[in-house]
């Protein structure tokens, strides 16, 4: 079976280009728009990784972040930042990695296959 990437933008074009790279690499995806969205999602369809843009006008990615790592069952989640905000590394603690828009696809993929196949 496999592996279920959550994407999490507000960027209508964001979301469909990192869905179609996802999906033509193999993975499952599920997409929120914004934070509030994106635990409700979460919750139902337990992803393997999440990519979350942090600057989101509904419910930020920070928000989501603290959210989603006190929650006992999604707290485990590994998480990719993706961000066009300068100081993004200090408001997530341990993402597994920080990328910048515009995203460089060869690296966002090794580390999604690093981090869970």
């Amino acid at each position: 079976m496999s592996k279920k990437i959550m994407i999490i933008d507000d960027e209508p074009d964001i979301l469909r280009f990192l869905e179609q790279l996802f999906q033509d690499a193999g993975y499952q995806t599920v997409t929120a728009g914004d934070g509030s969205e994106g635990i409700e999602i979460a919750a139902r369809e337990r992803p393997d990784l999440i990519t979350l843009d942090l600057q989101m006008p509904k419910d930020t990615g920070t928000a989501f972040y603290r959210k989603i790592h006190r929650d006992k069952k999604l707290g485990d989640i590994p998480i990719i930042v993706i961000s066009g905000i300068a100081g993004r590394h200090l408001a997530i603690r341990k993402p597994v990695a920080v990328f910048d828009k515009p995203i460089d696809k060869t690296a966002l993929l090794q580390v999604i296959k690093d981090t869970i196949g």
